[in-house]
């Protein structure tokens, strides 16, 4: 006899039809809800009661209760006695205390969460009838809660990045391309103290930036120069760029446009690191749910490894090294010298 289905998972075999509607929905709301609440980080410290907890957050006893008891029961909390605490995971993803918190991401879930309303209509014309980037003009909080999100998915990354990308002792300037938060220069900067690097992005996207980098002391070795990738001159004379999760943001004569002008900026022998996801057949279920968020969010697509290489070989790149990250919702890497 075989195991019944999680029915907090959607698994298209639910034993009622509803299930694979009403329990992931329920699911997502009451975490996103703990993150809004603080009610993870309330228990960073140690487990805590009912009536402790509510008191901390400045929330019914009873609604503390109810929706600690649904986290016991899909397995982000845990009871220990008449308390409540974080499980392992719990604790090292959404809270400070952990290796990353991703509350950030809970956070810009609830600004997303309208959004999938018009998931339909999107469906209909093969777009959004207003973009994210246009949202952002009209509500600056969207701006700030999304880039808090990339940030933590940016201190994720990182050390993958580090990991992977080479960097010899010749190397000395660095070009992040959409590099927003600063995240990626200053691990890079921290790491290899020879290196100095150029940040471009928008001006909305660099605003919190120049205090991110003189907390770190970086401020001599990291310049922001505000601008659209598509037409600022960035110069030239790098021995590394660094275009990561932008990609998917452009269509494809743009990401040709971008890719022959870096190659244009690099020094003989210089590295182009891309961090994306690649459109491979059939999709996984991740990306597939990432093309349906492009759809509804930005009208843009994700791009296949193939249509990567042509760019690069157009630009004069050569020796392309693809990297599949683990776990593969990370995205890939494309490494490319020219």
């Amino acid at each position: 006899m075989s195991a019944k289905p999680d029915v907090c998972l959607p698994s298209g075999d639910a034993e009622l039809a509803m299930l694979d509607v009403y329990m992931p929905m329920m699911k997502s709301a009451a975490i996103v809800s703990a993150g809004q609440l603080g009610l993870f980080e309330a228990l960073a410290a140690g487990p805590l009661a009912a009536g402790e907890l509510a008191g901390q957050l400045q929330a019914s006893a009873r609604g503390i209760a109810t929706l600690a008891d649904f986290l016991v029961a899909i397995g982000y909390l845990e009871r220990q006695g008449e308390a409540y605490a974080n499980t392992a995971l719990t604790q090292r993803w959404f809270t400070s205390r952990g290796a990353v918190d991703y509350t950030p991401g809970l956070l810009w879930t609830a600004e997303a969460w309208p959004m999938l309303g018009e998931l339909a209509g999107a469906v209909r014309r093969g777009g959004p009838q207003t973009t994210l980037w246009q949202a952002m003009q009209a509500r600056p909080q969207l701006g700030e809660r999304f880039s808090a999100y990339m940030g933590a998915f940016a201190r994720d990354l990182g050390p993958d990045l580090l990991a992977r990308v080479p960097v010899g002792d010749e190397q000395r300037r660095l070009l992040d391309l959409g590099g927003s938060h600063g995240l990626h220069s200053i691990r890079f900067c921290e790491r290899y103290p020879q290196l100095s690097a150029q940040i471009v992005d928008l001006p909305s996207a660099l605003s919190e930036t120049p205090a991110t980098i003189a907390a770190h002391g970086l401020a001599e070795r990291i310049a922001l120069t505000p601008g659209d990738v598509l037409e600022f001159d960035w110069g030239q004379g790098f021995d590394l760029v660094f275009y990561l999760s932008v990609a998917h943001n452009q269509g494809a004569d743009d990401n040709r446009h971008v890719i022959r002008r870096i190659r244009d900026s690099l020094k003989p022998g210089g590295l182009l690191v891309i961090h994306e996801y690649l459109d491979d057949q059939p999709p996984g279920a991740y990306h597939a749910a990432f093309k349906l968020t492009l759809l509804y969010e930005t009208g843009t697509q994700i791009h296949r490894e193939a249509d990567y290489r042509d760019w690069l070989g157009e630009a004069g790149f050569a020796a392309i090294e693809r990297i599949d990250l683990d776990p593969r919702e990370k995205g890939s890497l494309l490494l490319a010298r020219c």
